[in-house]
């Protein structure tokens, strides 16, 4: 089976896809997003496409655990979506977290122009599961 390349692709896909929501204003479409699962930013662009892109990265929440999944595709099995895909957990502190994101983008020369949307939705994430402490909570005592 033939590879299409991914500008062809995207050329397709770029005006109508499942995955599209058109934010309207003022009368015409300013802004377009996307819902696909490998686009980190949500931007409806080449650049953060993951369908006309081989090469993909996607941070999401872990299911059962605390954790980040990262998520990258394999170039060579493109026609099996399931098997194309390499997730690894992270669960350790946050800068520990980002280096290994840092590490698996930009230093394997994967894709180096997504090292700050990578880290953007990392930092998005882990903020978000983070647990409160417990406990009374204190005052400011100055009046």
């Amino acid at each position: 089976m033939a590879t299409v390349p991914g500008q062809l692709v995207w050329e397709i896909v770029k005006r109508n896809n499942c995955f599209l929501v058109k934010q309207f204003g003022r009368g015409n479409a300013k802004v377009q997003f996307s819902k696909e699962t490998n686009n980190l930013c949500n931007l409806n662009s080449y650049k953060h496409s993951g369908l006309a892109n081989k090469k993909t990265v996607t941070i999401q929440v872990a299911d059962k655990d605390q954790g980040v999944v990262l998520g990258t595709t394999k170039t060579k099995r493109q026609n099996k979506p399931k098997l194309s895909v390499n997730k690894s957990v992270l669960k350790k502190e946050f800068p520990r977290m980002a280096k290994a994101v840092a590490n698996q983008v930009v230093d394997n020369y994967y894709r180096p122009d997504l090292k700050k949307a990578a880290l953007a939705r990392l930092s998005v994430i882990s903020k978000g599961l983070r647990v409160a402490k417990s406990g009374p909570k204190r005052r400011n005592r100055q009046a």
